[in-house]
């Protein structure tokens, strides 16, 4: 049960950051303070697959068995994902001037998922009897 609640949600923020990304990178933009140019915006539509690509892959598989040795692969690349993402916000969080609140909201969310994962890494899962 708790993996697919993990599986669910972390489906749900995935899909929002890479549908944001996806339709509105020139509003991202403006709204970091970012440079604007052909290459920046590549990089949020590049950024966007990445998300989205996660997205759908843990939303569809949020109904298997995960856990243990039961769909590692998945498990793994989202603890990868989320621990060097918290690592890399936290490095970034002490240097920032602008924007510290979603920095430090994201930080939060991806401590978070990547100690959720660790855990559905560590478990086993069990079947429910329906």
């Amino acid at each position: 049960m708790i993996t697919k609640i993990v599986m669910t949600s972390s489906a749900i923020f995935l899909a929002i950051i890479g549908i944001l990304f996806s339709f509105l990178p020139n509003e991202v933009i403006e709204y970091l303070n970012v440079e604007s140019n052909t290459i920046t915006i590549l990089f949020l539509n590049i950024l966007s697959a990445l998300y989205l690509g996660f997205g759908i892959l843990n939303w569809m598989a949020k109904g298997t068995l995960i856990g243990g040795i039961y769909n590692k692969p998945i498990v793994i690349g989202n603890l990868m994902h989320f621990a060097v993402g918290a690592i890399a916000l936290v490095k970034v969080i002490s240097n920032i001037q602008t924007h510290l609140e979603i920095v430090i909201f994201l930080t939060v969310v991806y401590v978070i998922f990547a100690i959720l994962f660790a855990y559905v890494f560590k478990t086993n899962p069990t079947k429910i009897e329906k």
